[in-house]
């Protein structure tokens, strides 16, 4: 499946917002870049749905402009004025030109949702590939009020349990994409979390 990220030449802090611009496009999470809208045209018409990985302000702040543009179908699991679809965890969405689980993964937000299909996972900020704190398997911070470093752990844990064999390809809210052992990545950013160490120290 063909996935570009949308906010790549940014220069705003905003996460990665990726567009699956092939059989339903779809784009995951509507960043905090401007021009966004503007991105995506470059690679589609049309933008049938949003799915959002959790509503945090780098995930969201160019969601009106998306919407007011295409008028897509909006996937949330936690309520917001644009959302026109509910996720739950087990439910499936359609991504692209592939079928993705829900997995609810709480902990760096009540919100949070990881999106697994046979070949790719679509992890936002609950585990990232390269993030500035680890270079190879790194997990959402949990420091700010209403985070939860255990629930962070059993979030990681559910993805391990519900990730395919031949899932090779991960999309994270921030640092690089990966292609490869993604199992190997999750297990590693697991075994960080669970040491209980502030993932930014000198913060």
């Amino acid at each position: 499946m063909r996935v570009v990220n949308v906010t790549a030449d940014a220069d705003t802090f905003t996460c990665n917002a990726y567009l699956a611009p092939e059989g339903r496009p779809t784009l995951v999470d509507a960043g905090a870049m401007e021009g966004v809208v503007d991105r995506v045209r470059e690679e589609t018409d049309e933008l049938d749905a949003i799915v959002l990985t959790h509503q945090h302000g780098d995930h969201v702040s160019e969601l009106d402009a998306a919407v007011d543009a295409f008028d897509p179908e909006v996937y949330a699991y936690g309520d917001h004025p644009h959302r026109t679809e509910a996720l739950d965890d087990g439910d499936e969405v359609t991504i692209g030109e592939e079928a993705f689980d829900v997995v609810h993964t709480p902990g760096h937000a009540d919100d949070h949702v990881s999106l697994v299909s046979e070949t790719t996972i679509f992890s936002g900020d609950v585990v990232v590939h390269d993030d500035g704190a680890f270079d190879y398997g790194s997990f959402g911070r949990t420091d700010y009020s209403g985070q939860s470093r255990e629930e962070l752990i059993d979030s990681i844990e559910r993805i391990l349990d519900r990730l395919p064999e031949g899932v090779e390809e991960m999309y994270a809210g921030h640092g690089g994409e990966f292609r490869g052992d993604v199992r190997d990545v999750v297990e590693t950013a697991l075994s960080r979390a669970e040491k209980r160490e502030p993932k930014y120290p000198d913060e």
